[in-house]
């Protein structure tokens, strides 16, 4: 039972937001490749395919992370009580909890098309070099961004079996997303992380940080608008790209630099944000009017 509890706080299920981030930008994609007047069945089960890979592949690049950073893991407030950093896991333990993990994510990818494998494949490389990308740039948060959304694109593949210039669009507004919710989660850490020299956007733009954010949203709502412009008009479409945009303003108005648990809660209220554009994009291929 220990094992059990150590296991979870390692992998982080315990805090559910970090997998549903990765999901969301997974169901977008599935969500707007999808022919809703086709039988659902198939749609159900690859948002359910996403989920657990979602959930698989984050706990394992969690605890791949944990890993690389224990030493600095030991320096941190925030993270200091980690199971690797505080001892109650060994690193050749947790080596072992990723190879199952990943394994586990394996036999999901392989239920998709050869192009969506391929990609996932793919994805490995950004996985376990982000944990590094901190010790090198200030944009480790835009590199968090191409490799949490990158289910974006497979759940688009997974369907279309190709890409398309239209759903690389879509996946760079997901990073701009991205890549202001993690900069708000990013200033709990950043006396601690600039005391032992690692970087970040929330260290890089600390003195201008909420504009940085407002840029990053506003960035990711004008691509969604131009991805999503021919279903624009008097619809619940419409109505909730209105409410995903209040709940980036929301977030924005939140967070304060000086108060670490404001950051927390405005960076758990994007499984907020990511629930509306699913539900937005669900609803382009039923066109109900208000």
């Amino acid at each position: 039972m220990n094992q059990l509890k150590i296991f979870i706080e390692l992998s982080r299920l315990n805090k559910p937001i970090g997998f549903m981030l990765l999901f969301w930008p997974c169901s977008w994609g599935l969500a707007y490749a999808y022919y809703f007047n086709q039988n659902l069945n198939l749609f159900v089960y690859y948002l359910i395919l996403f989920f657990l890979g979602s959930l698989l592949m984050r706990s394992a690049g969690c605890i791949f992370n944990d890993i690389v950073d224990k030493d600095f893991d030991n320096k941190v407030q925030r993270t200091k009580k980690r199971p690797i950093a505080s001892g109650k896991i060994t690193v050749k333990q947790s080596l072992f909890y990723v190879f199952i993990l990943c394994f586990l994510a394996f036999l999901i990818l392989i239920q998709f098309n050869n192009l969506t494998i391929m990609l996932g494949m793919g994805s490995m490389i950004l996985a376990f070099a982000y944990p590094f990308m901190k010790r090198i740039t200030y944009w480790p948060q835009l590199f968090l961004g191409l490799t949490f959304n990158w289910g974006l694109i497979m759940a688009w593949t997974s369907i279309t079996n190709e890409l398309n210039v239209e759903i690389v669009i879509l996946y760079i507004s997901a990073i701009f997303w991205t890549l202001g919710y993690d900069t708000i989660y990013g200033v709990q850490d950043m006396s601690d992380d600039e005391i032992i020299g690692l970087k970040s956007t929330s260290i890089k733009f600390k003195k201008n940080i909420k504009t940085f954010v407002t840029t990053s949203y506003l960035i990711t709502l004008f691509t969604l608008i131009f991805v999503f412009k021919d279903f624009l008009g008097v619809n619940i479409f419409s109505f909730l790209i209105l409410m995903f945009f209040l709940s980036l303003l929301f977030q924005i108005m939140k967070f304060k630099k000086s108060n670490s648990k404001s950051c927390l809660e405005a960076f758990k209220f994007n499984n907020v944000s990511g629930f509306i554009l699913f539900l937005a994009i669900v609803t382009i291929n039923f066109k109900y009017e208000i």
